[in-house]
């Protein structure tokens, strides 16, 4: 029902956020841990209090209380790792990458589900925050587990879709009051 409601709640200009939406919840072809992990993590990524509050429920229905929190920690420990990484990736001194990032990341090394769902999860956190780094590097990893281009092209048009209906939801509040 919080997908129903979400599409609802979008303009008409929208129609194809509308489409997108049920289409790559609806109809992916991620088993139910990947969709409603990668789901999570991009609702939490996308900031948007009304796409969280719609679909969060939805993704705790769908995922084991363990995948969950590990969805949720993807998005957190993404969110610093992407402005670290794209940061000093972006800056012209390449000295700053060979520097120690002194950052904790552990949850990365054991987050309580599969890796290759973690970091999938990790990846598209890293797509909706433009981390080109992290992109690369996650995908690496869950193409070396055996995810096919397929697969991880599912999880940024996730991320896309949803950042988008965050965006446009939350431009239609402001633009209502």
């Amino acid at each position: 029902m919080a997908l129903d409601e979400l599409k609802s709640a979008l303009p008409d200009y929208a129609k194809d956020l509308k489409l997108n939406l049920g289409s790559v919840i609806g109809n992916s072809p991620l088993p139910q841990q990947q969709l409603w992990g990668t789901v999570l993590a991009c609702a939490l990524a996308s900031r948007s209090p009304i796409v969280l509050r719609e679909l969060a429920p939805q993704a705790r229905e769908n995922l084991s209380p363990e995948a969950y929190t590990a969805a949720k920690a993807a998005a957190a420990v993404m969110q610093m790792n992407n402005v670290f990484y794209r940061t000093r990736h972006l800056l012209s001194d390449p000295e700053y990458g060979t520097l120690r990032a002194g950052l904790r990341m552990n949850v990365i090394g054991n987050p309580g589900v599969e890796k290759v769902d973690f970091e999938l999860w990790s990846f598209a956190v890293s797509a909706i925050n433009g981390c080109g780094q992290c992109l690369d590097s996650h995908e690496q990893v869950v193409r070396k587990a055996g995810l096919d281009r397929e697969a991880v092209q599912e999880a940024f048009k996730i991320a896309a879709v949803i950042q988008a209906v965050g965006a446009t939801l939350d431009a239609e509040q402001v633009l209502q009051d």
